[in-house]
Order: structure tokens, then sequence, then C-alpha cells
């Protein structure tokens, strides 16, 4: 089936319908830690600009008072905090706690104020307390960048959509470690779980919310 026919078969299924976006959104950056957006990690891959698209999404962000939340990876040296996972990709034992690769990549010049979660899975929402920190900050909309498309991204954009909030995915905000899985979640993510966005509209929704600079945390 061609990726045309594919799209007709989902517009068929009424599938690809655009979500109603609110005025209170957050950045939420899965996993754009060095052991992903470094090559030199088993598990990275070159992600430069997939991270220069997120530097320039999140600088906006800052300059409306936007709540910012980072997502991290590790694992104690014995492996048994990660479960099934660790058997599964063995080279997630790379991403040991307090290591190099668990760092948020510095290219995105994460602020003190912006939180960190640390997760032993693949969700972002996935034991950790990521929806209380939404919650909290009055979040009713999340644009989701991040890494893998086909791994993370892709099992936070479903949870998001089940725990309510409607989530933006700017392409060029989103990387993989292959183009063809990159391409084949973004589509799906499209389909059923996001609305699926260049980083221009992004921006646009970003500019056009109201600022939250100065307002209580």
């Amino acid at each position: 089936m061609s990726d045309q026919d594919a799209k007709q078969v989902y517009e068929q299924a009424g599938l690809g319908q655009k979500f109603t976006l609110g005025s209170k959104p957050g950045v939420l950056v899965i996993d754009f830690t060095c052991g992903f957006t470094d090559p030199e990690c088993s598990l990275g891959a070159d992600m430069t600009a997939e991270s220069e698209a997120t530097k320039t999404l999140l600088d906006a962000a800052r300059e409306r008072g936007l709540p910012i939340v980072y997502t991290t990876i590790g694992f104690a040296p014995h492996g048994k905090d990660g479960g099934l996972w660790t058997e599964k990709v063995p080279n997630l034992m790379d991403l040991e706690l307090d290591g190099k690769w668990v760092e948020i990549d510095p290219r995105l010049e994460p602020r003190d104020d912006e939180v960190i979660i640390m997760k032993k899975g693949a969700s972002g929402f996935f034991g950790t307390n990521l929806a209380s920190v939404l919650v909290s900050q009055g979040v009713d909309t999340v644009i989701l960048c991040g890494a893998t498309t086909s791994g993370c991204v892709r099992a936070t954009a479903v949870d998001l959509l089940q725990n309510g909030w409607p989530a933006m995915v700017p392409r060029d905000c989103v990387g993989d470690r292959a183009q063809a899985p990159h391409e084949a979640n973004l589509f799906d993510i499209q389909a059923k779980y996001g609305d699926v966005v260049s980083l221009e509209d992004a921006l646009e929704y970003v500019a056009s919310v109201p600022s939250r600079v100065g307002a209580p945390a």
C-alpha cells in the first residue's frame, strides 16, 4: 500500500482530526539527553538539527514564561531497576545514574527552574510524577519534543491522550535513529494521538497564548 493509499484509508476511518488546544501550554522534552543525541553513545544518533529546533522552541516558550519539563532515563549499575527493558535492550545499561549519558543535552541550556524527571520506562508517565507536575503548573496542552519518535515520544503521546492532555508534536523537534520508524510513527501519532505540526506552527501557537511571565508558579 502506498503512502497516499494509507492516508486515504485513514481519512475514510475518520482518523487524524485536530485537537482543540488550550491557552496554557507547556513544553515536554522527552529524553533529549546526551545518551540519545550524541552518536558516541551506543544508543545515540546525531540529533543536532532536532536539538537546535527544540532550543528555538524552548527560547520562545521561556520568553512567554511557559512551563518546561524534561525527562531522562537512568539505571543503577546492577540494572535491576530496569525490569525487563534492560533485558530487551541491554545497551540501556549505558545510561548509568549520575553518568554523562543521562544529562540533558547542554545545547538545550536547561535552567535551574525547569523540572527534570527521571524515568525507567518508555512513557514519561510510567512510574513518575509527571502528571502531578503538569497539573500543578496549570498545563492544559503539551508541546511534545524529544527522542525517540518510535519509542519514548510515541509512548508519551499515547499517555498524554489517555490522561486528557492534547499534544502538539513539532516534527522538527523529534528524532530517531532511522528515518523509516521516525516517519511511520509520526504518521501514526498524527492519526491517533497528537497533532504533528511544523516548528513554525508551534512557534505561532506559543506566540498566541497569554504570557505567563511574572505569574505565580
